[in-house]
């Protein structure tokens, strides 16, 4: 398998050179020209494989090969090849790549599976461009809507339904959804630091965590920094710094999986000289279990509103991302675990703390995802990284899956 060094090599260096970002990093969005010559790049590649290629009505890309025993039960691989605006080498793409070198190498080493295998490069899922996300997946399951996108543009004003005409795509004309898929497997980068810090090449995810996403405003009176005496304030910032300060010491106590974050915040009106008077900020809360995070973030709320009363501040807080974490198949996770197991290969059983098109697909098929570590934890950004020969074990992983699932009966 030493060949696989170069061809993970030459195919990451391939697909980040479409999109490459002139101040570092890529740039490849949902419709615009460089997601359309890295598509047309994919079908190409797919096709001198001797995989069948073919687009959905939106711009789903699949290269299959047909099985030879049950023609009708389709192994699936890939993932999504948007980025974010200067976005990093692997997010997404290294999912597409290894799916592709993993169905090449099984059928030059094994020749046709008994199922069909089917790889995948998803036309959208980072929502980076129009405010929509997920658009590859959830048309592929029948979840998108027309009505969601049809009055949508980017930032440059250019509409959404323009740039799809503009690529050659359209909406979808029927509500039907495929029957023949019996495994999705994705493969991603960690975008966390996990791996890395236990040392292992390989994760076998076996959850993807629900999000809770808040906009939390809280209103005082603004008033003179010098006059105002400290009994007489109402003080949006003291009552923020509290809540804050509070439940970030429940998230700790509560200890992993759940994780807590208040991660942008405005103060209006933001002065050196003046008690402020209003505070918009944001919470994003996660965990594994929904009850768990149900329960965490029912008793936060509560916490807040009464600081609020305590401080004399009205409080506003609007719940606008409630997604339930999504198990994977126990089956398929098992599969995974057979086949790292039978070739020797280093692996930790771990969950998702980011969302990934693989929380779609497993509301409709079986459905599990391997991870390989990243550089620090570092992503959406032109430093994400994975060594070399970490990026070569997952692919090895990817390959043994396949097999497992395609080509024993």
């Amino acid at each position: 398998m030493d060949h696989l060094v170069t061809q993970v090599e030459e195919n990451v260096n391939w697909l980040s050179s479409i999109g490459a970002d002139p101040t570092g990093g890529i740039s490849r969005l949902l419709y615009d020209e460089n997601w359309l010559i890295a598509q047309k790049g994919l079908e190409e590649k797919f096709s001198e494989i001797g995989l069948k290629t073919s687009f959905d009505e939106v711009g789903n890309l699949f290269g299959r090969i047909e099985g030879s025993k049950y023609p009708t039960e389709t192994i699936m691989s890939g993932s999504h090849v948007d980025t974010v605006v200067n976005g990093g080498s692997l997010d997404g793409q290294f999912g597409i790549i290894a799916a592709y070198l993993a169905v090449k190498y099984l059928l030059e080493t094994h020749g046709q599976p008994l199922r069909s295998l089917e790889v995948i490069s998803m036309a959208e899922e980072e929502g980076s461009r129009f405010p929509y996300a997920f658009w590859g997946s959830k048309n592929i399951w029948g979840l998108a809507k027309k009505e969601e996108v049809i009055d949508a543009a980017d930032a440059e004003g250019v509409a959404f339904v323009d740039a799809m005409h503009k690529s050659g795509f359209d909406f979808r004309t029927t509500d039907e959804i495929r029957k023949d898929i019996k495994a999705f497997v994705e493969i991603h980068i960690e975008q966390g630091n996990v791996l890395e810090t236990i040392g292992k090449p390989i994760g076998i995810v076996n959850n993807i965590v629900g999000q809770k996403r808040y906009t939390i405003k809280l209103d005082g009176e603004a008033n003179h920094a010098g006059t105002t005496p400290m009994s007489y304030r109402k003080d949006a910032i003291y009552g923020y710094s509290k809540m804050v300060s509070q439940a970030i010491d429940k998230a700790n106590k509560a200890g992993d999986p759940l994780v807590l974050t208040f991660g942008h915040v405005e103060v209006v009106p933001n002065t050196v000289n003046v008690v402020p008077g209003q505070v918009t900020f944001t919470m994003d809360c996660r965990h594994t279990d929904a009850d768990a995070l149900q329960a965490f973030t029912k008793e936060i709320e509560a916490d807040m509103k009464a600081t609020a009363a305590e401080h004399g501040l009205a409080i506003d807080i609007d719940l606008w991302m409630d997604e339930q974490p999504v198990p994977m198949s126990e089956e398929i996770v098992q599969a995974l675990v057979a086949a790292c197991d039978e070739k020797e290969l280093d692996y930790n059983l771990m969950h998702s703390g980011a969302g990934h098109d693989s929380q779609i697909f497993a509301q409709f098929v079986p459905t599990a995802m391997l991870f390989v570590p990243s550089i620090a934890g570092i992503s959406h950004n032109p430093a994400e990284a994975t060594e070399l020969p970490d990026l070569v074990e997952g692919l090895k992983a990817l390959i043994a899956s396949l097999y497992k699932l395609a080509y024993e009966d």
